[in-house]
C-alpha cells in the first residue's frame, strides 16, 4: 500500500510538470502524452526529460500540420500573357517540406517520413520545446525567392518553395483523379513548373497554368529539388519596352555602347544589379539599364486538354495559310542575287524540300551583304529580325519586325534535332534561318554582315516552323 501511494505521489507530481509546461489552453496532457502517461502508470521509467521530448515533437507535428494546411489552402497561379509568354504570380506559401510530407502520410511527428529533415531532442532538463519547434519547422521548410515583375504581378519576393517540376520523357498526363484510369486532363512537359496541392497515395495533385489534377509522383521533384532545378529550368527574361535601347560594354551609362536592341525583343538575363541587367546579344554579353525593360521569371507550364486542341487546330490554320501564300508568291519572280551569295548558294547544300528549303535557298542569296540596325534591305542592308522578316514576305508570310515577337510565330519544335530548313532558330535578341547540317543563315553584325554560322554557336531558346 505504502509502495502505491509512492507512486500516485510520483504521478500527481510528474503531471503537475507537464501542465505547467503545457500552453494553458489545453486541458488534456493525455492528448499531447499518452505513451508517457502509460509509462509513468505502469512503472516503466519515463524520464522527464523524455516528456518534454514528446512535448517537443507534438509542438513540431501541429506546426507541420499548420504548413500543410497551408499548402493545401492556396494555389500558385501561372498566368499565360500572349506576347510575353508563361509567368508564376507572387505567392508566400511554404514547401512540401518532409514535416507536411510527413502530415500528410500521417505519419505521426514530423520527421518520421524518410527524406523529413530531422528533429534533435535531447532529454536534459534544459531542453527548450518552443524554441525547438520552431527551429524543425524552419530546418523543414526550405525557400527560394526570386525578384519578378511582369504582366499583372507587382514587383517583390516569389517563394518557389511549393514548386514541382516534371522530369520525364517528353510528358506526363495530369489526370482528373489520382488513378491511372481516369481522365486525362492535359500535359504536364518535361522541364515545366506548377504547384503542389496535395497528396493521395503515389500521386501528387497540382496546379500549372489552367491545367489541375493529378501527377504520378515518380514523374515530379519537389521541395529542395525542385528549388535547385528551378534555377535551371527558369528562364530569367528582360523584354525591351522602348524603341531602341543600347546595351553597353559595362553596368554604367558612361560605358562604351556593345550593341543596340529592338522594342519588344527578349533577352536572356545572366546577371543582376539593382539598376543593370547583364544580357546575352549577338555582339556577345552587355549591360541594360532596368528602366527600359520588363523583367520577368518563366516557367514552362502544363497545357490542359482544351488548350492543346486549340493550339493544333490554329497552327493547321496557319501552316494553310502560309502554305497558301507561299504557293502564290512562287509563281512570281523571287527577289535579286548577288555574286556573293550564289557561291554561298553553291557552297551550302540545304536539307529538305518544300517551302522550307525553298526559303532557305533564298535567303542564302544574300550572304556577304551588309547589317544595318533596324534595316530591312535584302541587298542594302538589314538586322536579324528584318532579315528573317523579309525572307518571308518573299513568300508572301508577313511576321513582325522583332526577334522577341518572332519567337512567337508559327509553332515551336523543340530542339534543334527536330529542325527543318526554313525554321526559325531564335537566341536571346537574335534570330536566323535554319538551313540544315546545323548550320543558319543570319544577319550577324554590322562587322560580319549576313553570313552562315552553326546553328550551336550560342544557346538557343527555341526553333519556330512557319509552314
Amino acid at each position: 500500500m505504502k509502495k502505491l501511494t509512492i507512486k500516485l505521489a510520483a504521478l500527481l507530481t510528474l503531471s503537475a510538470v507537464i501542465l505547467a509546461e503545457l500552453p494553458p489552453y489545453y486541458a488534456h496532457a493525455s492528448s499531447y502524452l499518452p505513451a508517457a502517461g502509460g509509462a509513468l502508470a505502469f512503472g516503466d521509467g519515463v524520464s522527464i526529460g523524455d516528456i518534454k521530448a514528446n512535448l517537443a515533437k507534438n509542438n513540431a507535428h501541429k506546426t507541420a500540420a499548420a504548413t500543410h494546411a497551408n499548402i493545401a489552402n492556396n494555389a500558385y497561379v501561372a498566368s499565360t500573357d500572349a506576347e510575353m509568354g508563361a509567368t508564376g504570380t507572387e505567392t508566400s506559401l511554404k514547401a512540401e517540406t518532409p514535416a507536411s510530407k510527413a502530415m500528410a502520410e500521417n505519419n505521426g511527428v514530423a520527421g518520421s517520413a524518410s527524406d523529413a529533415a530531422p528533429i534533435t531532442v535531447t532529454t536534459d532538463d534544459t531542453y527548450d520545446a518552443g524554441a525547438a519547434a520552431k527551429a524543425a519547422a524552419s530546418d523543414a521548410a526550405p525557400s527560394m525567392e526570386i525578384n519578378i515583375v511582369g504582366g499583372e504581378v507587382a514587383e517583390g519576393e516569389q517563394d518557389l518553395s511549393n514548386t514541382i517540376i516534371a522530369q520525364c520523357n517528353g510528358w506526363v498526363n495530369v489526370r482528373e483523379s489520382a488513378s491511372e484510369e481516369s481522365e486525362i486532363v492535359g500535359k504536364l512537359y518535361d522541364k515545366s513548373a506548377g504547384v503542389w496541392l496535395g497528396k493521395e497515395g503515389d500521386w501528387y495533385k497540382i496546379k500549372s497554368g489552367s491545367c489541375t489534377g493529378y501527377v504520378k509522383g515518380e514523374y515530379v521533384v519537389t521541395g529542395e529539388a525542385a528549388i535547385a532545378l528551378a534555377e535551371e529550368v527558369g528562364l530569367r527574361v528582360a523584354v525591351v519596352n522602348t524603341t531602341t535601347l543600347k546595351v553597353r560594354e559595362q553596368a554604367d551609362i558612361d560605358s562604351p555602347v556593345l550593341g543596340l536592341v529592338g522594342n519588344e525583343d527578349r533577352l536572356t538575363v545572366l546577371e543582376e544589379t539593382d539598376e543593370w541587367c547583364k544580357v546575352s546579344i549577338e555582339e556577345g554579353d552587355g549591360w541594360i539599364n532596368k528602366e527600359y525593360v520588363k523583367l520577368r521569371t518563366e516557367f514552362v507550364q502544363a497545357e490542359s486538354k482544351q488548350e492543346e486542341e486549340a493550339r493544333l487546330k490554329r497552327e493547321e490554320e496557319e501552316r494553310k495559310k502560309a502554305n497558301a501564300a507561299a504557293q502564290k508568291a512562287t509563281k512570281k519572280k523571287g527577289g535579286g542575287n548577288a555574286a556573293a551569295g550564289s557561291a554561298a548558294v553553291a557552297a551550302y547544300a540545304v536539307s529538305g524540300s518544300g517551302y522550307g528549303s525553298s526559303v532557305a535557298n533564298f535567303a542564302l542569296q544574300f550572304v556577304g551583304n551588309p547589317y544595318v540596325y533596324g534595316g530591312t534591305s535584302l541587298t542594302n542592308g538589314t538586322d536579324c529580325s528584318g532579315f528573317v522578316m523579309s525572307v518571308y514576305r518573299n513568300f508572301g508570310v508577313g511576321l513582325p519586325h522583332s526577334s522577341g515577337a518572332q519567337r512567337a510565330c508559327g509553332y515551336s519544335v523543340g530542339s534543334i534535332a527536330n529542325a527543318q530548313a526554313g525554321d526559325i532558330v531564335c537566341y536571346s535578341g537574335h534570330v536566323g534561318l535554319y538551313i540544315g547540317n546545323g548550320m543558319i543563315v543570319h544577319a550577324s553584325t554590322a562587322a560580319t554582315g549576313i553570313k552562315v554560322s552553326n546553328a550551336g554557336y550560342r544557346q538557343i531558346l527555341d526553333i519556330r516552323r512557319i509552314f
